[in-house]
């Protein structure tokens, strides 16, 4: 049942970034660039997913435990260091200069267009660099 619902969930996710553009580099870019082509629409979807996110979040604590576990597993890791800079810096980098941050990206590699395939083999890339380091 957990992997239906996962499954469901996900192509939910991944059908709202369709349907909101965030999987359109060229909307994404014009988000990012304050000039007159400037696209400010994606607002709306942050806001939305913001407000959806924080409902969820209120509902988890109130009930105290996550659907498909006993307890809710966060990250400890408090430390900012360069690596956690350089890493955020490089994502922002990225993402800003193809439009295209992982989640769409990973959305987009059903379009089977070759860009989205090498942007996913760059993220592995970087993710394999991430663990040699």
């Amino acid at each position: 049942m957990q992997l239906i619902i996962t499954l469901i969930l996900g192509f939910i996710f991944g059908l709202g970034l369709i349907i909101s553009g965030m999987t359109n580099p060229d909307k994404v870019l014009n988000f990012l660039t304050f000039n007159k082509h400037w696209d400010g629409s994606l607002i709306i979807v942050m806001a939305v997913a913001m407000t959806i996110m924080m409902g969820a979040w209120l509902w988890l604590t109130k009930k105290g435990t996550p659907l498909f576990s006993e307890k809710l597993s966060l990250s400890d890791f408090k430390q900012v260091d360069m690596r956690l800079i350089i890493g955020s810096v490089l994502f922002g980098l990225g993402w800003g200069l193809s439009g295209i941050c992982p989640g769409p990206g990973l959305v987009q590699l059903v379009s089977l267009k070759t860009e989205f395939w090498l942007f996913f083999a760059a993220v592995l890339g970087g993710m394999w660099i991430t663990k040699k380091v």
